[in-house]
């Protein structure tokens, strides 16, 4: 029977029917998702806590209620790397080395810089996801595709509810 060390020493290898290559691939593409859908929550969560001005109310409830809809990614996504044998992230350092959202650490922001920001890299997000789901298709990995179709179909309604938000007139 094992020792204490020797369990804590076991590989975290889930079984899959995935081949190596589509569990390396896929949950490394989706440790980078996860890296950038914190950044984007915190993001998303630093503009809601600074966001000033006459549409304060307005846009502190969006930006609370994007933030809820990203953070709600995260356990889905570290667990569907889980899931297929591969795994996920295990720190803010690592986060910040794999993120490709870029931080906005600025004293002040715009409230409508702020809305055409988050927009824009809500749109990145889309893009990437659209990656990984080619990245799924070629693996035949239909549960994260699946996953992914709905992130994007929510990540694409917050890039138009930014985009809405975000317009000055109808110039």
């Amino acid at each position: 029977m094992a020792d204490a060390h020797d369990r804590r020493l076991a590989p975290l290898r889930t079984p899959t029917s995935l081949s190596e290559e589509a569990t390396r691939d896929v949950s490394a593409a989706l440790t980078g998702l996860l890296a950038d859908v914190f950044a984007l929550y915190l993001k998303t969560k630093n503009f809601h806590w600074h966001v000033s001005g006459p549409h304060f109310r307005d846009f502190h409830l969006l930006l609370d209620e994007q933030a809820a809809e990203l953070f709600a990614m995260t356990d889905p996504i570290a667990e569907r790397a889980r899931k297929i044998g591969g795994v996920t992230l295990r720190s803010i350092g690592q986060i910040a080395g794999e993120q490709r959202i870029l931080d906005n650490d600025a004293d002040y922001v715009d409230p409508f810089d702020m809305l055409a920001e988050l927009r824009d890299d809500n749109n990145e997000l889309v893009g990437w996801m659209r990656e990984l789901h080619e990245l799924c298709d070629d693996h035949n990995d239909v549960a994260t595709a699946s996953l992914l179709e709905n992130w994007i179909d929510e990540s694409e309604k917050r890039v138009w509810f930014l985009f809405e938000a975000g317009r000055r007139g109808n110039a």
